[in-house]
């Protein structure tokens, strides 16, 4: 080999090493760019769930359609222009506005007190004549909501004793005392209907007790939270369980359930730390057109084996959202949910402006979810059968060819479109299942609904203290949604059980007639 033979090798050795080099850095750069994207899409997000909107409704230009935000605030709907509900015709009788017949019909339920404005004693006199004036009519001029605060009164129970005269001198007197109602707690002055507005005011309008604490006070009497809390878990343990129990035989024998799960944080739990997590799951009828039921279950984790337990028996569809858990189950079919599969095109939306968006993956995702939950939408009227019969003929192409789409573009590693588009494949076997049955819905949104009570409850108390107070919490939110769904007024409802747990034989004959969509239930309490 000559001398420039191996210099020109030497030389292509050195380009070799270079255009390496060059490419290793180019790939290191492609890497570090998608790392940066990734990280800004997570900060942009971070900042998002903090400090920006949590509305999910879709704002588009192309006439797709939207699905309706799933967390409104109460600021949006509140304005200066809203209107009330009834109006005054020129006699001033009450008229009620369109849509609003329902809450004129409340306010003429209400007990009316009128008001008499009459004129003082010196201006009875004619300034004229100096004749005294008499009345000769009044006229309608407005009518007020008063509100009267709740009064206390002591229940103090007497009975009497009876004898025979016959017998009163005999070697055998006969003598009977008159039946007295079952205390509800012995040795303590708690009645149904002050438990009952203990546990409704918690667990329906979520004041913590220290709050109710003050308002026991102010209407007269000393009532400590500790002592409200000894009310709310003992009743719970001794009257509303076995109904929540009754409740739970009936859940897992029907054929559309949804499950849901949330954190909790319990201080004061065996073998864990007061900072660790614990779970409230719930678990509810789906729209079967039976009367619904609704159960939670707190549980110290978030294995899926606590859904397995608490289901045990039931063999029909689940709806529930994508986490792994829930495959566990076992002779169940699974029904995912494409209200998450939204979310997280949602999400993945470019970051700017909205014109930017439109045309993107994301959105394309978007529109696709969207175009079947406005099938859905026109759907919700019809006989299960005749829904199923239309969900494979409209919503089956549409499914094609999402799927299609899905499979024609490969998104950035690591990005939030990925993390849609991976979900999407994972869920697909479940996304589908929905159409198995005209019963099925197309989201496990009734579950996110009727979860968020116990999650808005527990922005007011944070915490529960021990494992007692949070399964008696998870008896009561059971007892109070699945009343709310039924239409019952939930504290009467809790008075009633209160009333007659205390005598009544626990079996499931006696029990059936005290769930909330029995005859009597709707009777007594039914709004």
């Amino acid at each position: 080999m000559t001398e420039q033979e191996a210099r020109i090798r030497e030389l292509e050795s050195q380009l070799a090493e270079r255009d390496e080099m060059i490419s290793t850095l180019q790939n290191s750069i492609k890497e570090l760019n998608r790392l940066v994207t990734n990280l800004t899409e997570i900060i942009t997000q971070m900042r998002k769930d903090k400090f920006g909107s949590s509305s999910e409704k879709t704002v588009v230009t192309d006439g797709s359609c939207e699905q309706l935000s799933l967390f409104n605030e109460v600021e949006l709907e509140s304005g200066s222009k809203a209107e009330e509900p009834v109006e005054r015709d020129s006699k001033g009788k009450l008229k009620p506005k369109a849509k609003s017949v329902r809450k004129v019909q409340i306010i003429k339920e209400l007990p009316v007190t009128e008001v008499l404005c009459e004129a003082p004693d010196e201006a009875m006199t004619c300034p004229r004549c100096h004749g005294d004036l008499k009345v000769i009519g009044r006229e309608y001029v407005r009518e007020e909501i008063e509100y009267i605060p709740a009064q206390l009164r002591i229940l103090r129970y007497y009975r009497y004793s009876y004898e025979c005269p016959k017998c009163k001198h005999s070697d055998k007197p006969f003598i009977i005392k008159a039946g007295v109602p079952t205390s509800l707690m012995n040795h303590s002055p708690a009645s149904p209907s002050s438990v009952a507005n203990v546990m409704y005011q918690k667990y329906v309008n979520g004041i913590p007790l220290y709050r109710q604490e003050k308002d026991w006070e102010r209407m007269g009497i000393v009532l400590s939270r500790a002592t409200m809390a000894n009310w709310t878990i003992k009743c719970a343990d001794d009257y509303i369980t076995p109904v929540v129990d009754r409740m739970r035989e009936l859940l897992i024998q029907r054929d559309v359930l949804h499950a849901d799960e949330t954190p909790v944080q319990v201080l004061k739990e065996p073998g864990k730390k007061p900072q660790t997590k614990s779970y409230m799951w719930l678990y509810r009828t789906g729209n079967d057109g039976e009367a619904p039921i609704i159960l939670y279950d707190y549980r110290p984790s978030r294995s899926g084996d606590n859904a397995e337990e608490y289901i045990k028996g039931f063999s029909g569809y689940l709806h529930t959202d994508g986490y792994s858990g829930y495959n566990k189950l076992t002779g169940v079919t699974r029904c995912g949910c494409w209200a998450h599969l939204r979310r997280k095109f949602d999400e993945a939306l470019p970051i700017g402006k909205a014109s930017e968006a439109n045309g993107s993956y994301a959105q394309q995702g978007i529109a696709y979810c969207n175009k079947l939950f406005q099938i859905e939408a026109d759907l919700t009227d019809m006989s299960p059968e005749d829904r199923y019969n239309k969900r494979l003929e409209l919503e089956k192409p549409v499914l094609e060819a999402f799927w299609s789409w899905l499979d024609s573009f490969v998104p950035l590693r690591g990005s939030k479109l990925a993390t849609a588009v991976t979900y999407a494949r994972n869920q697909k076997p479940y996304l589908e299942n929905y159409l198995l049955d005209g019963r099925c819905s197309i989201s496990n949104n009734i579950a996110e609904n009727a979860i968020r009570p116990f999650v808005t409850g527990r922005k007011n108390w944070l915490f529960a203290d021990s494992t007692k107070g949070a399964t008696a919490s998870a008896a009561i939110y059971s007892i109070v949604e699945t009343a709310k769904a039924n239409g019952l007024d939930v504290f009467l409802y809790l008075e009633q059980l209160l009333m007659h747990m205390t005598d009544w034989d626990h079996s499931p004959e006696y029990l059936d007639k005290l769930m909330p969509w029995s005859d009597s239930m709707q009777e007594a309490c039914g709004k």
